[in-house]
């Protein structure tokens, strides 16, 4: 009998878990996901941890293949030579293919401060952090979140439908990725809460003190608690493994999401970067890559031609406070359209869809390969600017193992 092929997967989030289960359609692979955590973070939820409406947690029971071996553990370093990983408490987990889908996080401030006297929400641990300082702090303290991308639209509203005093930094446009319309629409959900809104280039964060946030223009807003959710990193265990990244950090591949050095690792999620183009780190992007590498592994445990990806998007939702939201359209190149769905619909919309990406993995889990997102017609501005860099795609092939 030959021996079975194993794969592990780094990192246990959407992605991850999405390439775990769809691995375990051929009886004859091995499954094993390296994550830090022994509960799966439903992380567009974080928010609602902050603000104690959701613990934002899961038990894996809910999303993850029985067959799947959970292996609760931080990767300090790949070695693709040896086909290992060496996990920091140690010990050693071999591979013959590696999904990694390390995800990403908050990015490291570069602001004044930042890093000493703002709470950042990027992960769990870091929104758990902030839930008891905004516990012990009067409803009368000034709250400052910088940042006007989703998460820090999401995190404002659901601090000022509680009554607390909250002003959210924008340091440019208020949901860049929102449409004029619906950007309108949000700016006047906001203001009946009671946010403050600082926008423009003037509204740019130059310092955070113990109990302020200075701007550009001078002015120097009140903050006894401030919130960072401006911009996201990824880890940059690529890097020390030395494998080829990005600027920022994330793997190098083709468009088969197979590392451009090793033909054994596949990326997946917000710390992939096929032909140096990433995709938004966002959920709805992540899932669809995970389903996309695990399909290149089986391709190339059965020694076939991958497909290389095919990554659409279509809205974006962003939920403001428990009684409303906004389900903004977007097209195919992700986007935003004149449509949108906003108030008590917009927030129901929403809600469907957190629920909607847990039934994904269940059913993933307990029928590996039904999974169809991945398989969409495309982008038409990314395929632009493939055929501008004139990046061709890599077919890889190898036997099995």
């Amino acid at each position: 009998m030959a021996e079975n092929t194993h794969v592990v997967v780094v990192g246990g989030g959407y992605a991850g878990v999405m390439a775990a289960n769809r691995l375990t359609q051929r009886d004859d692979v091995a499954v094993t996901l390296v994550n830090p955590r022994t509960a799966f973070v439903h992380r567009v939820r974080l928010h609602q941890l902050v603000g104690g409406s959701d613990a934002a947690v899961v038990d894996y029971r809910e999303v993850l293949a029985e067959g799947v071996r959970l292996v609760a553990g931080t990767v300090a370093r790949i070695d693709p030579g040896a086909r290992r990983v060496t996990l920091a408490s140690g010990g050693t987990v071999g591979y013959d293919y590696l999904v990694y889908a390390v995800g990403s996080g908050s990015a490291d401030p570069d602001v004044p401060g930042a890093a000493e006297f703002a709470h950042p929400i990027a992960t769990l641990e870091e929104a758990r952090r902030l839930r008891p300082v905004l516990d012990a702090a009067p409803k009368t303290a000034a709250v400052t979140v910088v940042g006007a991308g989703p998460t820090g639209i999401e995190t404002a509203a659901e601090l000022a439908e509680q009554g607390r005093a909250v002003t959210l930094v924008c340091g440019g446009v208020l949901g860049p990725y929102l449409h004029t319309r619906g950007r309108r629409s949000v700016a006047g959900r906001l203001a009946a809460l009671g946010v403050s809104v600082l926008d423009g280039s003037r509204a740019t964060v130059t310092a955070v003190t113990r109990r302020a946030v200075r701007l550009a223009d001078g002015r120097e807003v009140p903050s006894d608690v401030t919130v960072w959710t401006a911009g996201f990193g990824v880890p940059d265990l690529a890097a020390r493994s030395g494998l080829s990244t990005d600027a920022v950090g994330r793997l190098l591949t083709d468009e088969t999401l197979t590392s451009v050095d090793d033909d054994r690792i596949v990326a997946a999620g917000d710390s992939a970067a096929p032909s140096g183009l990433p995709l938004r780190m966002s959920c709805q992007a992540a899932m669809p890559l995970g389903a996309r590498a695990a399909d290149t592994v089986l391709s190339l445990i059965a020694g076939e031609r991958p497909e290389p990806l095919k990554q659409s998007f279509g809205a974006q939702c962003i939920s403001l406070g428990r009684r409303t939201g906004i389900f903004q359209f977007g097209n195919r190149s992700d986007v935003a359209v004149w449509l949108h769905v906003d108030g008590r619909l917009g927030a129901r919309m929403k809600e469907a869809v957190c629920k909607g990406i847990l039934k994904h993995l269940s059913d993933e889990a307990h029928r590996p390969g039904g999974y169809r997102l991945h398989r969409s017609k495309g982008n038409t501005s990314r395929q632009k600017a493939l055929d501008a860099q004139q990046a061709p795609v890599r077919a890889t092939t190898r036997p099995a193992a």
